[in-house]
């Protein structure tokens, strides 16, 4: 098998740019052994995987240099082995989901990938990301979530108002979590058949807007001294407590 070994190749330099939203047109790289093993179970289209000679016995692969996988790793200490995934078609049928999550500009690539992750764990239908979130497939969301992505479908830069329009069309309740006077504990909801659970902004929670959309307003009842609980935190707690 020949290998790669310039960093100046015409592969690994296309491959390098798919880091960036704005050089994503219909893949997207997930680096490490996990992940390329997520891939190739799900129903994910793999273009190509990128190994060192640790990998080499692996079918259908490029072989490169240490030296060039570590060009192209987003990682301090690359694994060995980088795959190309094909982008999943964005679209959104509300009617499909019984349980939605919908993270209205959260902003933290961490956090976004541990409530992705989480609404995996939950069982939840599927995620939606509002203009303004997290790019889900920039490489700290895709650590972080751990090839969630494959499991459950993940929309992101929809429309929020538009999408709030869509679910009331297709009868999924929607509950927004909020600190507001008209703001219920969430151990009061009875679980609506389908719902859509909206997870708001780090530092300022969702929009007047989306406030006055919800058809539920909820929020955690906080005995100790603590003004608020991260994002993802809170996020964890409702959709295991929601899907009880």
């Amino acid at each position: 098998m020949e290998m790669i070994t310039s960093k100046d190749n015409a592969r690994i330099k296309n491959a390098k740019k798919l880091y960036k939203k704005k050089n994503r047109v219909d893949t997207y790289l997930v680096e490490g052994v996990h992940l390329y093993e997520e891939a190739c179970q799900s129903d994910a289209e793999i273009k190509q995987v990128f190994v060192t000679e640790k990998f080499g016995h692996l079918p259908d692969v490029t072989l490169v240099s240490d030296e060039v996988m570590k060009f192209l790793s987003d990682a301090e200490t690359p694994q060995g082995i980088i795959t190309e995934v094909s982008l999943p078609s964005d679209q959104l049928v509300p009617s499909l989901f019984t349980k939605l999550l919908i993270l209205e500009n959260v902003q933290d690539p961490g956090n976004v990938g541990t409530m992705i992750r989480t609404a995996d764990a939950a069982g939840f239908s599927g995620v939606v990301l509002t203009k303004g979130s997290a790019d889900v497939y920039s490489p700290k969301v895709l650590r972080t979530m751990q090839g969630s992505q494959f499991h459950l479908p993940v929309v992101q830069d929809v429309e929020a108002l538009t999408c709030y329009q869509q679910l009331a069309d297709a009868d999924v309740a929607v509950i927004a979590t909020t600190l507001s006077d008209e703001s219920v504990d969430y151990k009061t909801i009875k679980t609506p058949e389908k719902f859509a659970l909206i997870m708001g902004n780090e530092g300022s929670g969702i929009t007047t807007e989306t406030a006055n959309t919800a058809d539920i307003l909820a929020h955690i009842s906080m005995p100790g001294q603590a003004e608020s609980l991260n994002v993802a935190v809170a996020a964890g707690i409702l959709m295991f407590s929601l899907t009880d």
